[in-house]
């Protein structure tokens, strides 16, 4: 069981990745053999002494010295206040919490849409398939508004010597139209069939991914989506982050959509009027 009191680490090292986004580096102290056991997609809280706790993804998890990194922006007072920090600053850190990615080491074919620092999320299992000699089975389409709202440049640049990597801009740039992850995605059915399709962004975008996935045949179980929701205890205890009748700090917040769909039905039950 995760404690309610957090662990004591230490700020490492950042840099700044697109407009509002940083790549955080920290070090557990006292690091222990468990810390290693993060699945991807997992989250773990972290505290800035006098100002709060907030829920971030594992970028990379911890190592055996407890090392590890998370993308994280500028957006309210727990991370502006994590932005004006220096290296060595003492933070502390709960976890890890939730659920992550499914194991698809068996799957044959498997499309990754990231939306923004959705990728995030991400990271870890695509490190995870491409150390598994699983590049080939892999596709990547990532979509940002613009080339400032871009994250993680080096890991991007590393995977595109590696998997299939395409990436869309919203807005247009050198004269060139704009176009979202949803629409390179009809050509990428008609050339391969996944049987595992993994989406992290804002919510309407993964809607309208898993929608036509099943439209191009791909089986709703075979669909994935991690949510965003207001994760503030990580134990299930506060009631900000709920699904339908689920906490995503403990059942997601990674879903398989068909478990999704459910919870939006129940979730319309509830509030049907009598």
């Amino acid at each position: 069981m995760v404690s309610l009191v957090p662990r004591r680490m230490q700020l490492l090292e950042f840099h700044d990745e697109g407009e509002i986004a940083r790549h955080f580096g920290f070090a557990l102290e006292s690091p222990r053999p468990g810390d290693q056991a993060v699945m991807p997609g997992q989250f773990f809280m972290l505290t800035v002494p006098g100002v709060g706790e907030v829920p971030f993804t594992y970028l990379s998890p911890p190592d055996w010295q407890g090392r590890f990194s998370a993308l994280i922006r500028a957006e309210g007072a727990v991370s502006s206040a994590l932005f004006e920090l220096k290296p060595g600053a003492r933070l502390g850190y709960r976890g890890p919490f939730g659920t992550g990615w499914p194991e698809l080491w068996s799957a044959r074919r498997v499309l990754a849409v990231a939306g923004g620092s959705g990728l995030a999320a991400m990271a870890g299992l695509i490190e995870a398939l491409l150390r598994g000699g699983r590049q080939d089975a892999l596709t990547l389409v990532y979509g940002a508004r613009s080339r400032v709202h871009q994250v993680l440049p080096r890991e991007r640049e590393q995977w595109r010597g590696s998997l299939e990597l395409v990436e869309t801009l919203e807005r247009a740039e050198d004269g060139r139209p704009g176009c979202t992850p949803l629409e390179p995605l009809p050509a990428l059915f008609a050339i391969l069939a996944p049987e595992a399709v993994l989406c992290c962004g804002p919510e309407p975008m993964m809607r309208n991914v898993a929608e036509l996935c099943l439209a191009h045949n791909v089986p709703v179980t075979g669909i994935w989506l991690s949510m965003e929701r207001r994760l503030e205890c990580g134990m299930g205890r506060c009631g900000h982050c709920y699904v339908g009748r689920s906490s995503a700090c403990k059942e997601g917040p990674v879903y398989r959509y068909d478990r999704y769909l459910d919870l939006l039905a129940e979730d319309e039950e509830v509030r049907r009027p009598c």
